[in-house]
């Protein structure tokens, strides 16, 4: 039986990131040298984000499903109780996360799934009952979410799929700036396992990153498992 902490290589980076004082930064090759910069949150937010945008349908299901089986073939479920994940936001091409959602409600159907519901009276997250046969409905964002009003407290929760952009070397994550998903793991119990879902490699540093900042556990990209714990 797997241990629910695999057995990981550090984080290397493979998508190579330059920039210079006259040129735009852009994301190479894995054969590409690695220089190391000093990149804001706000300089990788615009450059993943387009990278993520123009990946083509094709692309986008192919490594959504390849991170999904990685998750599955490298994390023992059978103690995971009640897990959170995502659902994606389509204008921005997000991973496609029903890959995930089918398998467990297929074969891991005792697991109890829930989706985010963005609260703006205090600016944080809820945790939503998300079941096969939930309805979805868009929220002011576009983004979807279970209709149900069923909800547990976060504290409960077992492992969490965390959606970001891009993150480095040491597990901390960008993501689009609201601060929903920090304000959500500082809530979540201590055993709670914080897995990132990436279709990019990691950098090197998030110059910017705050001490207020919550680093994910294990990033899943389509090659590997990055694992920070």
């Amino acid at each position: 039986m797997k241990n629910v902490f695999p057995q990981t290589e550090r984080s290397c980076p493979i998508n190579q990131i330059l920039i210079d004082d006259e040129r735009q930064p852009q994301i190479f090759g894995k054969t590409q040298e690695y220089i190391q910069l000093k990149m804001l949150k706000s300089q990788l937010r615009k450059i993943y984000l387009r990278q993520q945008k123009q990946l083509s349908p094709v692309e986008r299901k192919d490594k959504s499903a390849q991170i999904a089986d990685l998750f599955f073939e490298n994390f023992d479920l059978q103690k995971i109780n009640f897990l959170h994940c995502f659902l994606p936001i389509e204008k921005f091409n997000e991973i496609d996360t029903n890959f995930i959602f089918q398998k467990i409600w297929r074969d891991f159907p005792r697991i109890e799934t829930f989706a985010p519901r963005v609260n703006f009276q205090v600016d944080n997250i809820d945790n939503l009952k998300f079941a096969p046969e939930t309805e979805l409905v868009k929220n002011a964002w576009e983004i979807f979410e279970p209709a149900r009003d069923v909800t547990i407290v976060t504290e409960r929760i077992d492992l969490v799929l965390v959606p970001l952009l891009c993150f480095d070397s040491r597990g901390f994550r960008v993501g689009y700036g609201k601060g929903f998903y920090d304000r959500f793991l500082k809530n979540c119990c201590a055993d709670c396992l914080k897995i990132g879902l990436s279709y990019f490699e990691p950098i090197r540093k998030i110059s910017d990153a705050q001490e207020f900042d919550v680093p994910i556990d294990f990033c899943v990209t389509p090659e590997k498992i990055v694992n920070f714990k």
